[in-house]
């Protein structure tokens, strides 16, 4: 049986991953220019575990300049089958208490166009489902796996992203609770889409924050409360992913999800039209689709 690679895409606060044996740090270039920084690689009990800090180290990037793009097809290149992102969030509802943990199964895009959201184009067009953005296999692990560590855990929800960096103005926050959503974030968008498309399993562990600007009995959101409760919370996301990968290694033999074919039917181009140069640029997106 193969060992299981598990990216780990780590959020504010979470800029390194404990535990860690045979670390190596590993720079790729990719067609879509340079990932956020350089991939941590090592083993994580039996299986091996590739880390980046989504806004690099030090926390340098904004939600907006991160090269999602790379970031994503450097975890292909690499070999990884599924990503665990480990986002901070804003609560939207009374019952999502700040430090409580969200595993989302939706997000409702409201960024504002700046970020490339696919692999596709320079004469290859690809159509992929996303319909349920969330590897389900993967949800329930990680949910299983909060509850396993004592993490109050919410399962389901849909996850709004928004382009930021500024956090929400009390009028949008109010507004974005009518419509029904869980937890508000700046970085889930396009980072889920593009794991589908590189046919990689996607799944959240949101941490709960705040209550955004929303709640009357509590102070907006602010960088020094965000700060406090992650760093509260840091310590368990981190045995949230250590429970996880167990259960990973566990299920190796039983990935039959959609996302491991989630290209199958979903490129429209002939095949002899591709340009040579976007065969070989895609060749870990794909290459499988291209043989004869």
């Amino acid at each position: 049986m193969n060992q299981p690679v598990i990216g780990v895409i780590g959020g504010s606060g979470l800029y390194e991953i404990e535990g860690l044996t045979d670390v190596q740090d590993v720079s790729l270039d990719t067609p879509f220019g340079a990932p956020s920084d350089s991939y941590i690689t090592g083993q994580l009990g039996g299986a091996k575990m590739v880390f980046l800090p989504r806004h690099g180290r030090g926390h340098r990037l904004l939600p907006s300049e991160v090269n999602y793009r790379a970031n994503i097809f450097g975890m292909k290149t690499l070999g990884v089958e599924q990503i665990i992102s480990v986002s901070a969030v804003g609560s939207m509802k009374e019952e999502i208490v700040p430090g409580h943990i969200v595993i989302p199964d939706q997000f409702f895009d409201r960024t504002q166009g700046k970020r490339a959201s696919t692999f596709f184009g320079s004469g290859v067009v690809g159509h992929v489902q996303f319909a349920d953005p969330i590897c389900g296999m993967l949800a329930d692990i990680l949910a299983g796996s909060a509850r396993e560590v004592g993490a109050t855990v919410h399962q389901g929800g849909t996850y709004l992203c928004i382009e930021g960096p500024n956090f929400s103005t009390r009028a949008e926050s109010t507004i974005y609770r009518s419509w029904g959503v869980d937890i508000i974030g700046m970085t889930n968008v396009p980072e889920a889409r593009l794991a589908r498309e590189a046919e990689i399993c996607y799944g959240t562990v949101a941490l709960a924050t705040d209550y955004d600007c929303w709640h009357d009995g509590h102070d907006d959101v602010s960088v020094e409360a965000v700060i406090a409760i992650i760093q509260q919370n840091v310590a368990t996301a981190r045995r949230i992913i250590q429970e996880a990968s167990e259960r990973i290694i566990e299920q190796r033999q039983q990935r039959n999800c959609a996302c491991a074919e989630a290209l199958k039917y979903a490129i429209m181009t002939d095949k002899a039209l591709i340009p040579e140069t976007t065969q070989q640029a895609l060749q870990p997106i794909i290459g499988k689709y291209l043989e004869s």
